[in-house]
């Protein structure tokens, strides 16, 4: 299998609880939490480890909140690589509420990064020479919009394969940032290109005018429970996954994200890649908090994901 390597530039410690009923200005009583490792890059990793597969995780880590969350990546078995930085990692809290089955979710901002700071975690994707590198999530305050853009054309030039999977001006930096596959949702293709698509024809036109730019070899364009669409130069491909109980949609994009690069990795073809990251993502909404998804669910689904 080829190298897989991570980045998240602003994780999380993720806190999830229940409450009863959400409500001002009284004292809600919730269920002891629940801690996850959390932010784009450590949750693709996630989902690699529990789909079977390994990666290198590495992420910004400081203070105490940083010190838990490198002591839970490394209780998931994943290989990681933290580059300690002054300010506090944040965290992200999570309430489930009983009485409506709705989800309420906080993210909090993270920390500022040093100019230096910034550059050890440069360095620190440069050093592996991974086959695949997987730039996921925000950037944090003091971080210019072209970051990724950057990263993405230095670890190119050395033979590596960059996913990006971010959004607001991060991802619109990445116009002619030249990623071998960006994963934007439609509404941030929306966003990004200033059209409401009204076809799939005028979705083709607009992402391959993008990929002709030199943003991408490769768009996957998610479409949430409709699945998503695989386009590049050549293809229009749109896979759609069976119905499913929806318990979270926490981390579902991560997992699609996972699943597809490790299928990359282990060198299946592009459309299958796909098929299995759409299969990976459909899983995780079938799991309650932020457990992401199960290899024997994902299993079950893959062969149900419909290409057309």
């Amino acid at each position: 299998m080829k190298r897989i390597v991570t980045l998240t530039l602003n994780p999380a410690l993720d806190v999830s609880t229940t409450v009863e009923s959400v409500a001002s200005e009284i004292k809600m009583r919730c269920t002891m939490p629940e801690y996850d490792p959390g932010g784009g890059g450590i949750n693709v990793s996630r989902a690699i480890k529990k789909l079977g597969g390994d990666s290198l995780a590495i992420f910004t880590a400081g203070g105490g909140n940083g010190a838990m969350l490198t002591e839970l990546i490394e209780h998931e078995g994943i290989q990681c690589e933290p580059v300690t930085i002054s300010g506090l990692t944040r965290q992200s809290f999570t309430a489930f509420e009983r009485t409506t089955t709705l989800q309420y979710r906080f993210n909090l901002p993270g920390p500022e990064l040093s100019a230096a700071e910034l550059d050890r975690c440069t360095q620190a994707i440069l050093a592996h020479k991974a086959d695949y590198v997987v730039a996921s999530g925000s950037l944090p305050p003091g971080v210019p919009d072209d970051f990724y853009a950057t990263l993405t054309q230095a670890a190119e030039a050395q033979g590596s394969r960059v996913i990006v999977d971010t959004s607001g001006k991060a991802l619109e930096a990445m116009m002619r940032g030249g990623a071998y596959l960006l994963k934007p949702n439609i509404g941030e293709l929306e966003t990004l290109s200033g059209k409401k698509f009204q076809g799939e024809d005028q979705l083709k036109q607009t992402a391959q005018a993008l990929i002709a730019q030199g943003m991408a070899e490769v768009l996957v364009i998610s479409l949430g429970a409709g699945g998503a669409v695989l386009i590049t130069k050549d293809l229009f491909v749109s896979l759609r996954p069976p119905v499913v109980p929806v318990q979270s949609k926490v981390g579902a994009g991560d997992s699609m994200v996972g699943g597809l690069t490790l299928a990359l990795a282990q060198e299946r073809d592009l459309v299958d890649a796909v098929r299995f990251g759409v299969a990976s993502g459909t899983a995780a909404v079938m799991n309650s908090g932020t457990n992401l998804c199960r290899k024997e669910d994902v299993d079950a689904i893959y062969p149900r994901v419909m290409v057309h």
